[in-house]
């Protein structure tokens, strides 16, 4: 069973040195400004630089323009853009083309009818991640905290490869990975002592557990 995990929101040294050493496939850096996770351009290239040839670096980016894009791209050099907002299948096709950079499309699911809704990006994003979908009054659009029933995946399960976010952590990972059959799973919050503060102990606690659910 091979199943691959990004640590994101990542902002310093020591939570990228801690995630390569525990063998994260995706590190990811926030380009959102109301984010407390989010990045300079600066602090990520060095970033995007320390991983490179270890793990994919993945861009996060909501609702982002072509001029912030090409910033990132061009500055960056990510290996995955990670589209978090309400971008339409023309527009991750677009940004897909103009770059030439492989894309995530975040959905956020609360039923399986979300589950379904998002077939329509099969074929234009090259991964598809279920995130939990965050409350009417919430900031961000990820990095809530927040789990959904996983059983809303059951229309997925072994059909596609998909990645899994949204409340995961140390102790219900492996649960997560074995009910959903997620390809990959995504953390962010589960791994932080406070908002945008990656803690390295909980990163390796974290990417331990997936370890073990990959041999079980």
């Amino acid at each position: 069973m091979t199943v691959d995990a990004k640590i994101c929101g990542i902002k310093t040294r020591e939570a990228l040195d801690t995630a390569l050493d525990e063998g994260a496939r995706y590190v990811g850096l926030v380009f959102y400004p109301k984010s407390p996770r989010n990045i300079s351009i600066v602090e990520a290239r060095d970033l995007s630089t320390a991983a490179a040839g270890v793990a994919n670096v993945v861009a996060l980016v909501v609702d982002a323009d072509d001029r912030a894009l090409t910033e990132i791209v061009d500055t960056v050099a990510p290996d995955y853009l990670q589209l978090h907002g309400a971008e339409s299948v023309a527009r991750v096709a677009e940004i897909k083309s103009r770059f030439g950079v492989p894309v995530i499309k975040a959905v956020p699911v609360a039923t399986a009818a979300d589950v379904a809704a998002a077939e329509r990006y099969r074929g234009v994003a090259d991964m598809i991640l279920f995130d939990a979908k965050p409350p009417e009054d919430a900031i961000l659009p990820g990095g809530n905290g927040l789990a959904f029933d996983w059983r809303a995946l059951d229309g997925a399960k072994g059909a596609h490869d998909f990645m899994l976010s949204g409340g995961l952590n140390a102790e219900n990972v492996a649960e997560a990975i074995r009910l959903t059959g997620a390809a990959a799973v995504d953390v962010s919050s589960g791994v932080e002592r406070a908002p945008g503060v990656k803690d390295p102990e909980l990163i390796r606690r974290f990417l331990r557990a997936v370890n073990t659910a990959k041999q079980g």
